[in-house]
This record gives C-alpha cells, sequence and structure tokens, in this order.
C-alpha cells in the first residue's frame, strides 16, 4: 500500500514539475493565458484544470498500454505511422524552443534577483542539466519530489498574504476589454500546449508503471496540483494588474512583498521549477533522438544544450511572448486526437 501512495506522490510531482516550467513558476504564463482576461480567469483555470486531469490521465495510460518508449510511439498511435513520425519531427523543433526558453528564463533570474550576469547564468545551469541527465529518468522523479512540495508550500504563503490584502477579491471584479473567443480559447491553448510538451517526460514514465490505478490516482493528483498552483498564482496577479505586466518574472515581483529572504528562497523554488521542467524536455528530446540516430545520449545532451544556449541569446521575454501562443495553436490538433483516442477500459 505505501510503495503504492509512494508512486502516486512521485507520478503526481513529476506532473506538477514537467508543467510548472518557466512561463508558470514566473508567472509569465498566468499572466498570458488567464489574468488578463479579468474575473472570466478563474473560470477558465477550472476549466484547464479538468482538462489536465483527464487528458494527462488518459496519455499516460495510452503510454502504458502500447509501452511506449518515447512520445514519438504515442504520436504513431495518435497520428498513424506516416503522420505519427512528422508530428514528432515537429514536436521536436517545439521541445527545443521551449528549452530554449527555460535556459533564458534561468539565465534571468540570475541576472535579474541574484547579481550575476545572464550568460554566467547560461552557464551554471547548463553545466548543472548535464551533470544530473547523465543519471538519466530516477534524477527527474528524485528532484521534482523534493522542488514541487516545497513549491507548494511557497505557494500557500503567498495566497495566505494576498487574502490579506484589501484588494484580495480583485480576481472575481477585476474586467477585461479582450473578446469572449480570446478568453474562452485560452484554456484549450494552454492545455494543449503544456499537455503536448509534457508527453516528453509522461510518455516514458506511464510506460514505466504498469498498475493502472497507481497512474488514474497520480494523474488526479498532479492535475488537481496544477489548478491549484494556476489559481493561487492568478489570484496573487490579479491583486497587482496591471502594474505587475512590467516584470518579466512577476511572481518574484510579489515574492518580494513577504521579506528579503523569503524572496529569496522563491526566487531559488522559481529556478528549480524551470530546472525541472528544463531537464525533463532535454530527458524527452535525448530519447527521441537516440531512437533515430543511435548516438551516446551524452553527446545527444550536450548537442540539445548547446543550440538552447545560442536560441536563449534571443532573451526570456521575447521568446516567451512570441513561441508560445503559437505552439499552442498548433497544439489544438494534437489535444482534439488525444481526446478522441480511446483507452482500454481494463
Amino acid at each position: 500500500m505505501w510503495k503504492r501512495f509512494g508512486k502516486v506522490l512521485q507520478i503526481a510531482a513529476t506532473y506538477m514539475g514537467t508543467v510548472v516550467g518557466a512561463g508558470f513558476a514566473t508567472g509569465q504564463e498566468i499572466l498570458q493565458f488567464f489574468t488578463r482576461f479579468g474575473n472570466w480567469g478563474t473560470v477558465t483555470i477550472v476549466l484547464a484544470t479538468a482538462m489536465f486531469v483527464w487528458l494527462g490521465t488518459k496519455m499516460m495510460l495510452i503510454a502504458s498500454e502500447i509501452r511506449a518508449k518515447s512520445y514519438e510511439d504515442l504520436n504513431k498511435a495518435l497520428f498513424g505511422e506516416k503522420y505519427g513520425r512528422w508530428i514528432s519531427h515537429f514536436m521536436l523543433v517545439i521541445l527545443l524552443g521551449v528549452t530554449a526558453v527555460m535556459l533564458a528564463g534561468a539565465g534571468t533570474i540570475f541576472y535579474e534577483h541574484w547579481n550575476i550576469s545572464y550568460q554566467s547564468g547560461l552557464l551554471i545551469t547548463v553545466g548543472a542539466c548535464y551533470f544530473l541527465l547523465r543519471k538519466g529518468l530516477n534524477a527527474i522523479l528524485t528532484v521534482n519530489a523534493i522542488v514541487v512540495p516545497v513549491m507548494l508550500f511557497f505557494t500557500v504563503l503567498i495566497i495566505l498574504n494576498t487574502f490579506q490584502t484589501p484588494e484580495a477579491d480583485r480576481f472575481l471584479t477585476m474586467t477585461s476589454d479582450h473578446s469572449i473567443f480570446a478568453t474562452w480559447a485560452s484554456p484549450f491553448l494552454y492545455t494543449a500546449f503544456n499537455l503536448s510538451l509534457a508527453q516528453a517526460v509522461l510518455v516514458p514514465l506511464g510506460s514505466e508503471v504498469k498498475d493502472r490505478k497507481t497512474i488514474i490516482a497520480g494523474s488526479w493528483v498532479g492535475g488537481i496540483g496544477i489548478g491549484f498552483m494556476l489559481l493561487a498564482g492568478h489570484i496573487a496577479l490579479s491583486v497587482h494588474m496591471p502594474g505587475i505586466q512590467q516584470f518579466a518574472i512577476p511572481m518574484g515581483g510579489i515574492a518580494r512583498e513577504l521579506g528579503h529572504y523569503v524572496q529569496f528562497i522563491y526566487i531559488f523554488i522559481i529556478f528549480a521549477e524551470i530546472f525541472t521542467t528544463l531537464i525533463a524536455n532535454i530527458y524527452g528530446l535525448t530519447l527521441q533522438l537516440h531512437e533515430r540516430l543511435k548516438w551516446s545520449s551524452s553527446l545527444i545532451v550536450l548537442l540539445i544544450l548547446a543550440v538552447c544556449y545560442i536560441a536563449s541569446q534571443i532573451g526570456f521575454g521575447l521568446l516567451l511572448s512570441t513561441l508560445y501562443p503559437l505552439f499552442g495553436m498548433i497544439s489544438f490538433g494534437w489535444l482534439f486526437l488525444i481526446i478522441r483516442k480511446k483507452v482500454s477500459a481494463k
């Protein structure tokens, strides 16, 4: 019983840690996809949470059924042999782009909050990634098991602090000039984008776990945890709108109000969350490329890190605002097919 409980928490932490990346942990994704739509943001977060629970469970169950070695196997099951291969090629490009965003986010934290140059921050993060990824999937599971509970704790601290402010209910009253279409498309874009990227880790994880009930329980806990963190971030950001939009790392600006030491720890946790998604993406890319090229995993990791380092020179804010909405729209087709795909009832 305790072994299964531990595995459930491990799946949940990995699910949350994979989704809670640079855009999410910094607050940028929450701003872009939810908070800027005013009081509708709360309703659309509930919708996104339901999709994370349902479709995250479905994706891991399919991976478990077909014993998928990488996300290409899942895409072949969804799109067919020929198109699945092409979709996987395209996902490779998307994952590389998003991994560059994660790396740029890490560099920005070093520069904005720790008075260390952007380039030094990038190189430190690249070195840490290479060291950990030599340990494989177990390293990702262990890092998430440590980081995610701490992130949850600090999320609770921020929301408790927010509820003590006079405008704590702004998330219920805030209006928006954005269209209804953009408002309701947003949770679908957000879920499609994050799930299509999360498959890089969730597919091999689902394939490794043989017990169906464990997968379902872990996905539910993880999906609800993602929803809770989305809602907490949205409530906190709403109080500080519209001024908070000027920060590259909005949640860091909010954490500043909790005191210098708490802010330092919270910024470190944001970095750790970026790092968990960064290593998860690189792990998925490495599996995919290793299947095709048959090169050593260490060489592939080095090449991926080199490409992402070059791309991260563009900068975090520009990369995120340009690539994320585009990738979200492209992921719509993937979302539609994962919804249509039937899972065995066994």
